[in-house]
């Protein structure tokens, strides 16, 4: 697709006028993934949305493939017949990347039922991210519907465990994206305003373990050698790491050591989060999480890293794909923002391989709270905006 679709108007312009006649179809197909409770620990409730996604991505022309998981429901990568196992060629294709798993229990329905009103809708999973599914859904079929192309092939990867931190699915993102020209991840917009994400903050998580002696803490203290104590002089050296000024937290969230009181500490050990903007934080935190050294004597201290993510960062790539954005919005009439977010995504992952853009799913509210809901309106105008990047050579 190089320019132009019906009547001499943009892709953008073309499906957003597509999407105008559309409307009360879209907004049935988000209500029935909604209806597909889909916690991301159970993994047999994901097949009732993997069949709803599956034949709607066929029906698109598209072949899909089950991957299955050891502890999850699975995972669907949608890709262009003739494309082998959906590993193009580096600069071959590009990438929608969305998560059909929830943080919700099955029987939340019951109490947080799928209701429209008020040019909203309503419902768990609506907002974080079924409506985000939809989007590329739609996106793509009212490309299909116009005969206009895809600049680049699309590969549509969903996933059923991002939100316990893609444990499983993680080496295929990483896969896909070494060989992607660019990635639309399809997590919701960031505030009321609908920003889209060109930074988040890479994660770390770390196990800090010291190991003491133990002894009869009023008959010969002196003999033991406290873990405890150990750990609180470590737990100040993590504390110094942290630089607000960078943006860079360090939060230690659980302590466990001790056997009672009156035994001198054999053993402690706490958990830490980190949260950085930059590669060269996670590199100075690493760094300083395995230099920490005892100062009590006779204690031992063994560090883990049990988790690690790298940021999203603005780089001149990323930058590039929000331009583009900016441009295809404004053949919409759309006024774009762009933000940054604390918390991570599958674009952390697809960021550090391919140009990337995150946030492209609904806007609205609640994501993981009772009150969870997506603007109806702005959603559709989000199916023009991505049907026009993916278009776009």
């Amino acid at each position: 697709m190089t320019g132009s679709g019906a009547n001499g108007h943009t892709p953008a312009q073309a499906v957003s006028g597509r999407m105008a006649e559309l409307r009360d179809e879209f907004v049935d197909f988000i209500s029935q993934l909604v209806l597909e409770e889909s916690p991301s620990t159970d993994p047999e409730a994901q097949r009732g949305i993997g069949a709803i996604l599956t034949e709607t991505l066929n029906d698109l022309g598209l072949d899909v493939e089950h991957i299955p998981g050891q502890a999850s429901g699975g995972h669907l990568l949608a890709r262009s017949p003739g494309a082998a196992d959906g590993r193009a060629a580096a600069g071959g294709a590009q990438l929608l990347v969305g998560h059909m798993d929830t943080v919700w229990p099955i029987g939340t329905l019951r109490d947080m039922p799928v209701r429209v009103s008020d040019g909203r809708l309503w419902g768990p999973g609506a907002f974080d991210m079924k409506t985000g599914l939809a989007i590329g859904v739609f996106a793509l079929r009212t490309l299909r519907d116009l005969g206009l192309d895809a600049g680049v092939a699309p590969v549509f990867f969903i996933n059923s465990d991002e939100e316990i931190g893609s444990p499983e699915s993680e080496p295929l993102i990483r896969d896909l994206a070494r060989r992607a020209s660019r990635a639309f991840v399809l997590e919701p917009a960031l505030g009321p305003g609908g920003r889209l994400k060109t930074r988040r903050k890479g994660i770390g998580q770390y196990n800090v373990e010291v190991a003491g002696r133990s002894s009869h803490a009023g008959l010969a203290p002196e003999e033991g050698a406290s873990a405890i104590l150990e750990l609180a002089h470590a737990i100040r050296q993590i504390d110094r790491l942290a630089d607000p000024g960078a943006g860079t937290t360090m939060n230690v969230g659980l302590i466990e050591g001790g056997s009672r009181p009156n035994v001198v500490a054999a053993s402690a050990s706490c958990e830490v989060d980190v949260r950085v903007w930059t590669a060269a934080e996670a590199d100075r935190i690493r760094e300083g999480m395995f230099g920490l050294e005892p100062t009590v004597p006779g204690t031992r201290i063994r560090v883990t890293q049990v988790a690690a993510r790298g940021p999203l960062e603005r780089t001149p790539r990323n930058v590039a794909l929000w331009e583009r954005a900016l441009r295809v919005a404004d053949e919409i009439g759309l006024e774009l923002e762009e933000g940054s977010a604390g918390g991570g995504s599958d674009g952390n992952l697809t960021s550090q391989y391919t140009a990337t853009l995150d946030g492209l799913g609904a806007v609205g509210d609640g994501a993981h709270a009772r009150h969870e809901f997506v603007w109806i309106d702005r959603a559709v105008e989000r199916v023009a905006l991505l049907a026009g990047l993916i278009a776009a050579p």
